[in-house]
């Protein structure tokens, strides 16, 4: 199958980027925690990706010294655009190992369209299914970093917006009251606003869909310009800092978004080690957690490599 040139563009990119670390990003060396060499992996040079927003690298960053503390040689190829590059880049062997979210995979990747509301089959079903791609899932975290969409508090307290239903509802009665910021993956994702329009019965027009970067929805909706509404990742800290409301997703249509590890068929059965390794860290990555983590990157302004030692640090993974 021919790729798109945006698709060999980031693997190019991929593996032209990033480097074997011996200490970890902040420079410091990694003492010995509850994580101990593990003779198998040493100076496995072991391939780390992510995706490009905070969340993602801040995951990176953890998988990266943890793996440094259980001996590997791991190499840092995160921080690539597109959910969709990113698996291609999985899957075609220019990376080894990243965190991915159960609900993407189930939608996006394995065409779903009907989330498993309860967590553990969901993640089940998706560790199932992708093995046929040669993907093989490890260590699902409680965190739930789901979709939704907030709203401005002026915005909210103006409208009396509380549920997705109430905000269908002001679409199709007062459409320029209901203005919308979101990110491109959201714009266009089966589970993103074309599958939350559907099953909401609502049709925003174009008018007031404000297509934006990220990272700029969040102080978009904050001041209510040029949008009372968008979407968010619940567990973002700019959620909390921007003082934002998440609106009940009253019909439950958005999918269950665990972070686990996808890993390349081949290399979990070189390493089977890599399993024991991540599992108790994402164990501790429950919702709270990541939030908190999330808020000092995203609002305190700290690099996702020092939040990543400094967690792992205090979790007692390292020393």
């Amino acid at each position: 199958m021919r790729r798109t040139t945006a698709a060999v563009l980031a693997l190019v990119a991929v593996l032209a980027a990033g480097c074997t670390i011996g200490k970890d990003q902040t420079g410091a060396q990694v003492g010995e925690g509850s994580i101990k060499k593990i003779d198998a992996l040493s100076g496995a040079q072991i391939r780390v990706s992510s995706k490009e927003f905070d969340e993602q690298l801040l995951l990176g960053q953890i998988a990266l010294v943890a793996l440094q503390a259980a001996g590997a040689s791991p190499q840092d190829k995160t921080n690539i655009t597109g959910s969709s590059n990113v698996r291609q880049a999985l899957t075609s062997g220019a990376v080894d190992l990243y965190w991915e979210y159960t609900g993407t995979a189930w939608i996006s990747y394995l065409k779903q369209t009907k989330p498993i509301a309860d967590p553990q089959a969901q993640y089940d079903a998706v560790k199932q299914a992708d093995a046929a791609n040669g993907v093989s899932w490890w260590a699902r975290s409680p965190a739930n970093d789901t979709y939704a969409i907030a709203g401005n508090p002026a915005t909210v307290a103006k409208t009396g917006v509380k549920t997705v239903s109430d905000y269908a509802a002001l679409v199709n009665k007062d459409p320029g009251a209901a203005s919308t910021c979101m990110g491109p993956e959201f714009k266009s994702r089966d589970d993103g606003f074309p599958g939350l329009a559907k099953t909401y019965g609502f049709a925003l027009p174009d008018a007031q869909v404000h297509l934006l970067n990220d990272a700029v929805v969040y102080p978009s909706i904050g001041k209510g310009d040029p949008c009372g509404f968008g979407s968010v990742a619940s567990t973002d800290g700019r959620v909390a800092g921007q003082k934002l409301v998440v609106l009940d997703d009253d019909k439950h249509f958005f999918p269950t978004y665990n972070p686990a590890i996808a890993i390349a068929a081949g290399v979990a059965g070189k390493y089977p080690q890599l399993e024991q390794l991540f599992t108790p860290i994402a164990a501790k990555l429950d919702t709270a957690t990541l939030t908190d983590l999330n808020k000092k990157v995203s609002v305190d302004g700290q690099k996702p490599a020092t939040v990543a030692h400094d967690w792992l640090k205090a979790a007692g993974f390292i020393g």
